[in-house]
């Protein structure tokens, strides 16, 4: 454990220590011209908080999908970029930057952050202030959403919610049968589940070192589900497996988010990969996904929403019952109290 006042200041920490990863993916099924000018937002909002631009990576997750305009911010900006020829999802991107950046010996903490102009830069320093407050060699700090809502519309806000207290039962039932308890205290200050799939996230060196240049858990699931749909599951599974000390701190989003692929996705199955994912990698008995899915879906104000909300929330459920199961799983009905 190391102290948690440090001779070396917060600010010089992030501005010369702490590189930045950038995953960038711009169809043509959305605004690229919009996506693109987004994307240099974000650019020029860290390149102002770091000594050096060349400690900010932009990672291209299939080189059709934005390669040349990384090398034209590359050559406007001085950063540095990598580019994979076959796009695999975030995840992937995500593995790229951090293995790249990796090899820069001076670097302590390397944050990743969207493409999307809504994690803003001057906010990273409350990370690292954070991070060393915690004072451990391995820490992830994630950014938590002051609400889901507001950026995200209320479909999907309520879809990470149950995502998210399902990810929070698997890590605490893991953490028992590790025998290793689940360190919050530096989480429920500010909510009582975190927002693990925020895409605004601070590692430590050690931390991102056993994440990102580690082999791959997919446990059997697709490339889809993996690398795609649970990439912001598997970077919190694989930290905290790691040993890495979790903490939350607030951070601002917009109002509506600018820009989004989620309306490419099948969000069923989006939903539901999170979950089976997490679940497989952790080694969840079925019975135990079953009962939290019992006890979650009906909290959820989706679930008001008859018949399309509990239609969809009742697909996701079958959905990771049946992959996780198999087919011929018995799925009662879902049962919920009868007065409020």
């Amino acid at each position: 454990m190391k102290s948690s006042y440090t001779s070396e200041p917060a600010f010089h920490l992030m501005q010369d220590r702490t590189g930045i990863v950038i995953p960038v993916y711009l169809p043509q099924d959305v605004d690229t011209a919009s996506g693109e000018l987004l994307l240099r937002d974000t650019v020029s909002m860290f390149c102002h908080i770091v000594s050096h631009p060349a400690t900010i990576c932009l990672s291209v997750d299939g080189e059709q999908f934005g390669a040349e305009v990384a090398k034209r911010l590359s050559k406007e900006f001085g950063i540095s970029y990598c580019v994979s020829p076959v796009n695999r999802g975030k995840l992937n991107a995500v593995n790229n930057g951090m293995r790249n950046l990796l090899q820069q010996r001076s670097l302590e903490y390397l944050a990743v952050v969207d493409q999307d102009g809504d994690h803003f830069a001057n906010e990273l320093l409350n990370f690292v202030r954070a991070a060393e407050h915690v004072g451990r060699e391995k820490v992830l700090m994630l950014g938590r959403r002051i609400s889901r809502h507001r950026p995200m519309g209320f479909l999907r806000g309520e879809l990470e919610e149950l995502c998210d207290r399902v990810l929070l039962d698997a890590l605490m039932y893991h953490a028992v049968i590790e025998g290793h308890p689940l360190s919050l205290e530096y989480v429920f200050s500010l909510e009582e589940f975190p927002d693990f799939h925020s895409g605004y996230k601070l590692f430590s060196r050690e931390t991102a070192t056993a994440v990102f240049l580690s082999e791959p858990q997919q446990m059997g699931v697709s490339d889809t589900c993996y690398y795609r749909h649970a990439c912001e599951a598997v970077m919190v599974v694989e930290a905290i497996a790691s040993g890495a000390y979790f903490g939350v701190v607030n951070r601002s989003t917009f109002n509506e988010q600018p820009i989004s692929t989620f309306g490419l996705y099948n969000r069923i199955q989006l939903a539901a990969d999170k979950m089976i994912w997490a679940c497989k990698r952790l080694a969840i008995p079925i019975p135990f996904v079953k009962q939290w899915l019992a006890n979650h879906i009906p909290r959820l104000l989706l679930h008001t929403l008859a018949p399309d909300g509990k239609a969809e929330l009742e697909e996701i459920r079958q959905v990771v019952m049946t992959t996780l199961a198999g087919e011929d799983v018995q799925i009662e009905p879902l049962f919920e109290p009868l007065f409020i």
